[in-house]
């Protein structure tokens, strides 16, 4: 009997798969498809084999493609996160951007971009290559992250390190508010336009970079795999099936701020995602196992990620929404549906 529910299981999670990888390459092709000039597939078979309208091939492959791939990229690398965050600190709304990391990776972006004065436009930014802004946000993002690591080795209670992350990033903004006010306007709009977060504006380079760092910080989630199911029940169980829970933390929180770090350097901070979509993940599998839930956020938030981008681009006539306002307004709702359904189990 327990053989034949497995079974039914794991036939139900290789459906479920399969429709969720339809639906990544469904909008995928959505996204490729509308904007302010609508596309057709055959005009993108076309543009991919070389052939049709040379001012539509330039579009579907110097713009469509490019900011699809980024926004599956984005939404991979935001959700593995959350989920890792999630369960370390064994707290439903924890996620790089409450917890302070996306802060702290802005803050190391702010240095290389409002850090100049005068004579710097944002064009020399580039001086500093692709990787550099990479470094910056991954320092910061990291030193956010060291330190709340080391706030949960003194302080027990995983909801005072919750809100310590949240004071955390409100001193972070208020540092980099300070800088801002001190910067010149060339330098200080474009801060402003970066914190709007965009996922069409990253060169070929860019995305190259932003690839490579996020499959890194996803080897390493993949790779912790079976640390996070034993951090499932707490610190106390996994030490004692012979868990190095130090070890375990550095790893996870190296992996989270390589993908936090990266996606921020590049696309500006996007809020919500990270918290969202191991929920949405968890109430599609119905499961905590985190072999079916790292790749299932990857897909899922690749999903979300490219539905935030279609969706940006509503208003029509060239214009885009920010992704970031997007995001938030598509994540604020599940976050809310979370803290209601706690609050029911609770009450009960």
């Amino acid at each position: 009997m327990n053989n034949e529910l497995q079974n039914l299981t794991v036939k139900r999670f290789r459906v479920i798969f399969i429709i969720l990888v339809s639906l990544v390459i469904l909008t995928f092709i959505l996204d490729v498809m509308l904007g302010s000039v609508t596309i057709t597939p055959s005009q993108i078979f076309q543009a991919l084999a070389g052939k049709g309208d040379s001012q539509l091939a330039t579009i579907i492959l110097k713009f469509r493609i490019p900011r699809a791939v980024t926004a599956v990229i984005v939404g991979a690398a935001l959700s593995v996160s959350g989920l890792q965050m999630q369960t370390v600190f064994r707290n439903p709304m924890a996620g790089p951007y409450v917890l302070g990391i996306s802060s702290g990776a802005s803050l190391g972006v702010a240095f290389v971009i409002l850090g100049f004065q005068g004579s710097v436009t944002p064009e020399g930014l580039k001086w500093f290559g692709n990787w550099a802004l990479a470094a910056a946000s991954w320092i910061g993002a990291g030193l956010v992250m060291v330190l709340i690591m080391f706030i949960s080795f003194r302080v027990r209670d995983i909801m005072t390190v919750l809100i310590l992350g949240i004071l955390l990033a409100g001193a972070i903004s208020a540092f980099v508010s300070i800088m801002q006010y001190f910067s010149n306007e060339t330098m200080l709009k474009a801060y402003v336009i970066w914190t709007l977060g965009s996922l069409g504006n990253l060169t070929s380079g860019q995305i190259g970079v932003l690839a490579i760092s996020v499959g890194l910080g996803l080897l390493l989630g993949l790779g912790s795999v079976k640390m996070l199911n034993a951090l499932l029940l707490g610190e106390s169980y996994a030490s004692s099936i012979g868990l190095n829970v130090t070890l375990a933390r550095i790893i996870i929180f190296a992996g989270t701020s390589v993908l936090a770090g990266s996606v921020t350097a590049f696309c500006g901070p996007i809020a919500f995602i990270g918290i969202a979509v191991p929920h949405v993940s968890r109430m599609i599998f119905g499961t905590s196992d985190h072999r079916i839930l790292m790749p299932s956020t990857v897909i899922i938030g690749s999903i979300i990620m490219v539905v935030s981008d279609l969706l940006s681009q509503l208003p029509g006539g060239g214009r885009i929404l920010p992704i970031n306002s997007v995001t938030s307004l598509v994540g604020i709702p599940i976050v809310i549906w979370v803290i209601m359904q706690n609050r029911k189990f609770s009450d009960s």
